[in-house]
């Protein structure tokens, strides 16, 4: 049997291997997860993003983990209501962005969804996340810190590793 994935969507301006996500995937492969991290760069669109996540996920074996940042995060809850999810674990979503509220995802049924803000994020405001966690009752960690969170990643790292604990077995 092969190994469970986890999928990494990165934020807009970010790369599909950057500081973030090098050291979650290091948690996640002490736990025994593969993992992925899909390249949007060059794609602005959150709807082409969603089609890319859906066709390396498609390609995946078993329930797979979502791990998003910021526009990546976006797209993995929009992307979980179409594949086969364990659970979301996201950073600095952007949900509820002016404009474009009708396109925040709801989280899909049996889902596990853990959520990770800065207090102090200029780009996607906290109340933002607080009002997703409140809407859908999802675990929320609001920390010290900005958008990109990369002053607290020993501590995003730590919040991967309890939530990967407390999914169900396969």
């Amino acid at each position: 049997m092969s190994a469970p994935y986890i999928v990494f969507s990165h934020g807009q301006d970010g790369e599909p291997w950057g500081a973030k996500i090098v050291a979650m995937a290091e948690v996640a492969r002490a736990q025994g997860y593969a993992v992925e991290s899909v390249d949007y760069r060059g794609m602005a669109d959150p709807a082409v993003r969603v089609r890319r996540l859906l066709e390396v996920c498609k390609e995946l074996p078993g329930k797979l983990v979502l791990v998003g940042s910021s526009l990546g995060a976006h797209v993995c809850m929009t992307a979980a209501a179409e594949l086969p999810v364990r659970g979301v674990f996201v950073l600095a979503p952007a949900f509820y962005m002016p404009g474009y509220e009708q396109y925040t995802p709801k989280v899909p049924p049996g889902c596990p969804v853990t959520i990770v803000h800065g207090w102090n994020d200029t780009i996607v405001p906290p109340d933002n996340s607080v009002r997703f966690a409140r809407q859908y009752r999802t675990t929320l960690h609001l920390l010290d810190s900005d958008h990109r969170l990369t002053a607290n990643v020993d501590e995003v790292c730590e919040l991967l590793d309890r939530f990967l604990r407390r999914l169900p077995k396969l």
